[in-house]
């Protein structure tokens, strides 16, 4: 009889530093570039130029993990650096400030990117002990920083609206950020992801934000387009597993885990299994089970 009682991969001692890092960059480096730049470029401009973290995530899964870029996934990137570029010429219209604050925020994208590469090596593990590792390290780290550099306390009002903000637009996003990594890979996950700035940039306006100007408006266009162009992509090839144990979360109906459990287990679950090598052909991502070039 094969017994396991858990749902859920846990992190592991091996895992620390990787965590550290992404708590580094994920929780403390990009918010704090976030909300400076914000201040500067406007809640518009830096609302959009979050698409960038897509381009970052995109070029930084092909190094490291050599996910693979066709001719669609490039032609969205160039399309999303094209749309940068188009907020950073509108922001050299402006001040001097709005175009340092159109760097923090680009700078603040590419540490989310690094964010995005170093977590997905742990899209294996239980998403609720992740998120809650980054955002106490991340808490820990900002904390810290705002007490060495003697930040006053917020007003009660303004504290209560960010920590909500905090548990939806970090926590549950992140927890779903996880979940769509480990079924399509980190840089079609970023490239998802980016349908969020244009959420932000729609609610920034609603909200009294100056009225964007026409370079603003071709950059929304040209992130739109690349956004289109990985959400429609279609990937099938006949491809080969090798044999391969490991342990994650997985289901049974996912057309790669046919092992069976007595008494039968239905939905997600996690413990260690073993795969057979198999060859067959079947649309896919670059998912944990495919990272084949």
């Amino acid at each position: 009889m094969q017994i396991f009682n858990r749902t859920r991969a846990p992190l592991r001692r091996s895992d620390t530093v990787r965590v550290v890092a992404v708590a580094l960059c994920g929780g403390a480096i990009a918010p704090v570039l976030l909300a400076w730049g914000l201040s500067s470029a406007g809640a518009t401009i830096g609302s959009l130029l979050l698409n960038l973290e897509a381009v970052f995530t995109v070029l930084l899964a092909r190094a490291l993990f050599r996910e693979p870029i066709g001719r669609r996934v490039a032609l969205a990137v160039v399309a999303m650096v094209a749309g940068g570029s188009a907020l950073v010429l509108d922001a050299t219209r402006g001040s001097e400030w709005a175009l340092l604050g159109v760097l923090a925020v680009t700078g603040a994208t590419l540490a989310w990117a690094v964010d995005n590469a170093l977590t997905r090596p742990l899209a294996e593990r239980d998403p609720l002990a992740v998120i809650a590792a980054k955002g106490a390290l991340g808490a820990a780290l900002t904390t810290t920083a705002a007490l060495i550099a003697r930040e006053p306390a917020p007003p009660l009002g303004p504290a209560l609206a960010l920590l909500a903000c905090g548990a939806t637009g970090y926590g549950v996003s992140l927890r779903l950020y996880l979940l769509a990594q480990r079924r399509i890979g980190a840089g079609r996950t970023g490239s998802v992801f980016a349908l969020a700035p244009f959420v932000g940039a729609a609610l920034a306006i609603a909200l009294g934000d100056r009225i964007p100007g026409p370079l603003t408006a071709v950059a929304a266009a040209l992130f739109g387009f690349g956004v289109y162009l990985h959400a429609t992509e279609h990937h099938e090839h006949r491809h080969r597993h090798e044999r391969l144990d490991h342990d994650h979360m997985h289901r049974h109906d996912d057309g790669h885990h046919d092992h069976v459990h007595d008494p039968p287990f239905h939905g997600e679950h996690s413990h260690p299994h073993h795969h057979d090598p198999i060859e067959h052909d079947h649309a896919h991502a670059p998912d944990i089970h495919h990272t084949h070039h």
